[in-house]
């Protein structure tokens, strides 16, 4: 067995914490194994203490020069150095070499601001007394040495980019819908971008300021059952499946795309997928994989060919997404081919050995060979962006302060583009989720690889920053899931239990610093997933750093268990009543959740289950106290909780209530405008619930023409603009 105290200290500088407080406040300590486990997951050498003491110096050794350097505008710029004591000071000179191309450069010896090294401290030079916001770079050169040190500074903002609106501290309200749920007489059994288009017209004609996503990130073309928005391929790419057929420009070019489309057995089809109650996602794929092909033909004989403007735009999307767009590309390509002579193959770790990376032989003739097909996946995620950026240019058009908000996973699964072309970003053999709670005795696995901490230092924090940057095109706030990641993430060691884990500390104030560098360059407001078991070192980080909080109005409970009123949320928060991991309000009420549960299986224990039912009438009636109390209630709505059946009044003096608090954003669910109750998702289920696939239960032109929605949105401004003067 290892030095416990060797292993502890080495664990500790690689940001693994041995100790954590339980969800019932406990102190509680983490094994060696589970140490030991996710220190090889780094890339430690675990097999004794000798090997881990030398990896731990070749991995853990101080640069003279760290590999980046972030900071916050009109902060001095102080560079440290770890410098040995006899080293001549007078040999260093450097350069600074700024975004825009301009050239700063001098002396160490005539900046110097401390020297602590007799201490075994650092040595630390002024470069300057600010720096514009961007990323630079320095270089620092010492007579008689070839090769110059370099690093990247990052000059961040203060806080996270927001809209003048909110800056003004206008309240606005919007809707969340998980896009695949959206019908309409014209998709093909999912809700695709061209009813995204119709609804976030339809939202900003009744006053809403924002329609805000599930997550949209590329799934598998070639595996569609794999629907979960929050385990996706890669988060740079996006959900083919959205794209909207018969909008595709090359859709009224192709004669035999329309004559297929048109015919009465593909219009049977599609009206079957149409109907369902639940999303079919293989069928939805087959049918759109039927006709993308032939728009893809159209593309090259009257665009590519003919070089035309099209074309070019086609050809500088394909330049500008580089080797991730080839990554994404060249994996649904393969994924497809693969998939024709054996139905089993899911993802990447079950493909034949020689195709498992991107990087192998295999695969780059795989490339070579099946150009077309590669090009063939660019131009359908080509397709996907040019919808997504039509509907937020609607949205800007029409007014709306925001537009759309995009949400962004926590991390991608462990059999995606992403992980199958990752060179040491991502830590594949461990996996993230959450440490055992009240609700979840057993723990969560997500089953998603963390990016790798020192990875992100050693490349300048590349990474994060393009994945921020692809998530932050065309919407106008980002919705961060599990902001608390910025933090620290659970790690779970590949293939063992959530409860066998360990929190991995990430540099969360310069991940916070360039979440606020793009959040202005994109023009993106930021809302923070805080859910859960919040630490309290992260709450001043991010509310100094402009970045919402996530208020769920059945959590925001006082310490006697009453509700909070919303008039105590922080302004910079966005408030919802439910969110997708919850039952639906009417659900919510009317216990559903707890019975499906049930009869699912999820509450073995019958007295934690009676528990739960008694929890949830408590907590009913103080809602019903709460509520009636602000004045949001009609009179006809009885005082007993018991007796008060989910209706439309209870439903509108909730979403009003919530409407007259403080927060600056309000989020509410198209299905509780509909009164639905059965779940999108029922966390803890994987194949007992058909997750991630329920369809709202309207059309939206039907949505859209229900007098008591148009009433409810009308009353959900005129309130939201009085909370506003009234907070003024």
């Amino acid at each position: 067995m290892m030095d416990t105290q060797g292993l502890k200290a080495v664990a500790s500088r690689a940001g693994l914490s041995d100790t954590y407080i339980s969800a019932w406040g406990e102190p509680t300590n983490v094994s060696d194994t589970v140490l030991v486990k996710l220190l090889s997951a780094l890339g430690y050498d675990t097999k004794n203490d000798a090997a881990l003491l030398a990896s731990a110096e070749r991995k853990q050794r101080v640069d003279i020069l760290s590999p980046v350097l972030v900071i916050r505008e009109e902060q001095p710029v102080d560079v440290a150095l770890s410098l040995g004591k006899t080293v001549r000071i007078g040999d260093f000179s450097w350069s600074l070499t700024l975004e825009n191309g301009e050239c700063l450069e001098g002396w160490l010896e005539s900046q110097v601001v401390s020297d602590t090294r007799e201490d075994d401290g650092k040595l630390v030079f002024r470069l300057a007394d600010s720096l514009p916001l961007g990323y630079h770079q320095l270089t620092l050169r010492r007579k008689r040495r070839k090769s110059p040190f370099i690093s990247t500074l990052i000059v961040a903002p203060a806080s996270c980019y927001k809209q003048e609106s909110l800056q003004a501290d206008k309240k606005l309200w919007g809707t969340t819908v998980q896009l695949y749920t959206l019908k309409t007489e014209q998709n093909w059994g999912i809700g695709d971008f061209g009813d995204l288009m119709q609804l976030v017209g339809g939202i900003a004609n009744r006053g809403g300021d924002f329609v805000g996503l599930n997550p949209i990130h590329s799934l598998f073309p070639a595996n569609p059952e794999g629907a979960s928005p929050y385990s996706p391929s890669s988060r740079r790419w996006l959900n083919v499946l959205y794209i909207d057929v018969s909008s595709v420009p090359e859709f009224a070019l192709s004669d035999e795309a329309q004559q297929l489309v048109g015919s009465a057995d593909f219009q049977t089809r599609i009206k079957d997928t149409r109907d369902s109650e639940w999303v079919k996602y293989s069928d939805v794929a087959a049918l759109k994989m039927s006709v993308l092909p032939m728009l893809w033909e159209t593309f090259k004989s009257r665009q590519l060919e003919k070089k035309t403007d099209r074309a070019q735009t086609f050809n500088r999307f394909v330049d500008a997404g580089g080797e991730s767009l080839l990554h994404q590309a060249a994996f649904d390509a393969l994924h497809a081919e693969l998939k024709k002579t054996d139905d089993s193959l899911w993802g990447w770790p079950v493909f034949p050995e020689e195709y498992r990376h991107f990087s192998n032989p295999a695969v780059q003739s795989f490339i070579k060979q099946h150009q077309d097909k590669v090009h063939f996946y660019m131009y359908l995620q080509w397709l996907a962006e040019e919808q997504l950026a039509a509907v937020q240019q609607l949205a800007e058009e029409r007014g709306m302060d925001i537009g759309l908000y995009r949400d962004l996973a926590v991390g991608v699964c462990d059999s995606g583009a992403e992980s199958w072309a990752d060179e040491g970003a991502l830590c594949l053999d461990a996996s993230i989720g959450a440490p055992p709670d009240i609700l979840g005795p057993l723990g969560q696995n997500w089953g998603l690889p963390p990016l790798n901490p020192e990875y992100l230092v050693k490349h300048a924090y590349r990474p994060f920053i393009e994945l921020l940057r692809a998530n932050m095109k065309h919407c106008g706030a980002l919705r961060i899931d599990h902001v608390l990641g910025l933090l620290r993430l659970w790690w779970i060691p590949r293939g063992d239990s959530a409860r066998d884990g360990a929190y991995l500390y990430y540099p969360v104030s310069d991940l916070l610093a360039i979440l606020a560098l793009e959040s202005h360059r994109n023009q993106c407001s930021i809302i923070g997933e805080d859910l859960g078991t919040v630490p309290d070192e992260i709450v001043e980080p991010l509310a100094d750093g402009g970045v919402h909080s996530y208020k769920v109005f059945f959590f925001e409970t006082a310490k006697d268990g009453g509700y909070l009123s919303p008039l105590h949320y922080p302004d910079q928060s966005m408030a919802t009543l439910c969110t997708h991991d919850m039952p639906t309000l009417r659900g919510f009420w009317h216990c559903d959740d707890l019975r499906l549960g049930e009869e699912l299986g999820l509450y073995p224990d019958k007295e934690q289950l009676e528990g739960l039912f008694q929890t949830r009438a408590e907590m009913k009636q103080k809602m019903l106290d709460s509520i009636r109390w602000h004045g949001w209630l009609p009179d006809y709505v009885g005082q007993d909780a018991l007796y008060v059946p989910m209706d439309k009044g209870l439903s509108h003096g909730m979403q009003l209530h919530l409407a007259a608090g403080s927060s600056s954003l309000l989020g509410l669910q198209l299905e509780d405008w509909l009164e639905m109750d059965k779940p999108v998702n029922v966390p803890g289920t994987v194949d007992e619930y058909p997750n991630w696939r329920r369809k709202l239960s309207t059309t939206l032109d039907d949505l859209f023409s229900r007098q008591e929605i148009n009433q409810l949105c009308q009353r959900l401004t005129d309130v939201r603009a009085k909370a506003g003067k009234h907070e003024g």
